[in-house]
């Protein structure tokens, strides 16, 4: 025998499951929508940066840089055309090339494909550091001596991944330094002569 849809006998009922089931579909919903109001409510908040130039500060070697740019504005450009600084040099312009190489907080990054204002707050350093104050660097003095340098587009972004693979590793194999050096196009194809340069400046050549 069948037991009637409404029998409370039992403690339970098709309708009052039905109840139970619209409180907590209204519930889930009410607190949804709670949820996802905060975020909007925090983004309506947030400072927000509209289209013209902005006056953002930049940490170039050591010294803060005030530079006008707007939110488009590559680090490359920043560098090279608000802040003065030419040697990382614009040839690709999307990041196959490795001409336009700085370091980021240490970090091999390529220019042309960073936003100025993403790097504010970190650490720039630019192949000008390497003979800043009358001191050239070793590196730079033994590019010079293996002549690693032949048309000149690629040397600046060239000496500073070179760079940062020499304050990676200390004394880098060969192995290391093709690895490290390559997302860096040279082409005059003088990688021998590079990979020389970076080898006698780890083993104190030039100094």
């Amino acid at each position: 025998m069948s037991v009637p849809p409404d029998d409370v006998s039992r403690g339970f009922s098709r309708r009052s499951f039905l109840k139970g089931a619209s409180v907590a579909a209204v519930a889930t919903s009410g607190a949804a929508a709670s949820a996802a109001a905060g975020p909007a409510r925090l983004a309506d908040e947030a400072t927000r940066i509209g289209p013209g130039e902005h006056e953002v500060e930049l940490q170039l070697n050591g010294a803060p840089t005030k530079v006008l740019v707007e939110t488009r504005t590559t680090l490359l450009d920043a560098i090279r055309e608000r802040a003065g600084l030419t040697g990382a040099k614009k040839v690709c312009d999307r990041g196959g090339c490795g001409a336009c190489t700085v370091l980021v907080d240490g970090e091999v990054t390529k220019s042309c494909m960073m936003l100025a204002m993403d790097a504010v707050g970190s650490a720039i350093t630019t192949v000008e550091q390497l003979s800043a104050d009358g001191e050239v660097h070793p590196l730079v003095r033994n590019f010079v001596a293996c002549d690693a340098m032949q048309c000149g587009f690629c040397t600046p972004g060239m000496v500073m991944a070179s760079y940062a693979c020499l304050q990676r590793r200390g004394k880098p194999t060969r192995e290391q330094v093709q690895r490290d050096l390559s997302g860096n196009v040279c082409r005059c194809g003088t990688y021998g002569r590079i990979f020389e340069a970076i080898q006698r400046t780890a083993q104190g050549g030039g100094r």
